[in-house]
């Protein structure tokens, strides 16, 4: 381990001390909202310092060992346990690498999944429609639960724009990197002469906000426009306006909603994506102030970036930020985006502990 990790990590446990003596004192006890906040500290310290104890209690187990090698007679008990104290202490320095690096306070968070088609026309819709089906297959394998918030159809299939949320554990923390524009290269069905089209759609990965209140939100600063839901057919479409259409006037930004048969559950989502389009306006502005020489910015919304190629003939795919290259874009399509999100969530966690190790040096 190196000398600056190993100094940061000394300090957390001086902290953990800290804050531990703090929660015992009765006049901390006193104050909730100070008790509260030491507790969720306390929280988050309390795993980095137990596998950092774990650490210390090897490297001794080590330094006993080495000291028995000069003796004869325990030198051969002493290489054996020299060698399974050595395996283990490399086995946990990963994970206390891993908890070291601070948390993102969205991890945990809800997502609204937004796709757009891009340029490409027809199939860019089309493929609108596949990455939208990858997602929900995704998250069904997860475990997730899904709640469409809107779609406009593409003329031939697919969609021009739809709206998904996707709410369960750690939702934020595995979809975040699939933000940006993602390319598609394949034959079309409507081309006669098999020529390959690329076509391009934008991803978008809103975490949810956790109130209503987390953004200030003026009634004055809001249109709200009601109409008719569209749809396949059925005894409700275009018989009431149910649909909700919320104008946040000093940006611009316009949300819909005409998948409930409820107007109130209509405008309730509406506002909830809405929130989530505000605050992730502010996180994006947030993060590129802070992080503008990142790859892997979380967060940013650079949607003109191209991040990744979907190449049907040759059944590959290629993540343009990190190099990576499979040849099992078949399983992707099916929901088997681990492959793809495990290798980015590794490299952004490298990167988090080189700025650790920098800033510690």
């Amino acid at each position: 381990m190196i000398p600056s990790i190993r100094g940061r990590l000394e300090r957390v446990a001086e902290r953990f001390e800290e804050v531990t003596g703090l929660l015992a004192d009765p006049q901390i006890q006193a104050d909730q909202d100070r008790y509260r906040a030491l507790g969720r500290e306390y929280a988050q310290l309390e795993p980095v310092v137990g596998c950092f104890r774990s650490h210390q209690a090897l490297a001794a187990e080590i330094r006993g060992a080495e000291e028995m090698l000069d003796d004869p007679e325990m030198a051969p008990l002493a290489r054996e346990a020299l060698a399974e104290a050595l395996a283990r202490q490399a086995a946990l320095e990963p994970e206390l690498e891993r908890l070291l690096i601070p948390p993102d306070p969205n991890d945990e968070r809800n997502v609204y999944l937004e796709i757009r088609a891009g340029t490409g026309g027809a199939e860019a819709a089309l493929f609108a429609g596949d990455l939208l089906r990858m997602y929900l297959r995704y998250a069904e394998l997860r475990g997730w639960r899904t709640e469409a918030v809107s779609a406009s159809p593409g003329e031939h299939g697919g969609y021009k724009e739809v709206v998904t949320r996707i709410a369960g554990q750690g939702v934020y923390s595995r979809l975040k990197f699939e933000a940006g524009t993602h390319r598609v290269q394949r034959v079309p069905e409507t081309e006669a002469q098999g020529r390959i089209h690329t076509s391009a759609c934008t991803v978008a990965i809103l975490p949810e906000a956790e109130s209503i209140d987390a953004v200030d939100l003026n009634p004055a600063d809001l249109r709200v426009d009601t109409y008719r839901s569209s749809g396949a057919g059925g005894q409700h479409v275009n018989k009431t306006e149910s649909a909700i259409r919320i104008t946040h006037l000093p940006s611009g930004i316009v949300v819909e909603c005409q998948d409930e048969r409820s107007q109130h559950k209509n405008r309730a989502r509406a506002m909830a994506l809405l929130q989530a389009r505000l605050l992730a306006i502010a996180q994006e502005r947030q993060a590129s102030e802070q992080a503008t020489s990142r790859r892997l910015q979380v967060g940013s919304g650079d949607r003109s970036e191209r991040i990744r190629t979907y190449n049907f003939p040759q059944n590959r795919l290629t993540d343009h930020r990190i190099g990576l290259t499979l040849y099992q874009l078949d399983e992707v399509m099916e929901g088997a985006l681990d492959a793809v999100i495990d290798p980015l969530t590794r490299e952004y966690q490298a990167e988090q502990l080189a700025a650790l190790a920098g800033s510690a040096a």
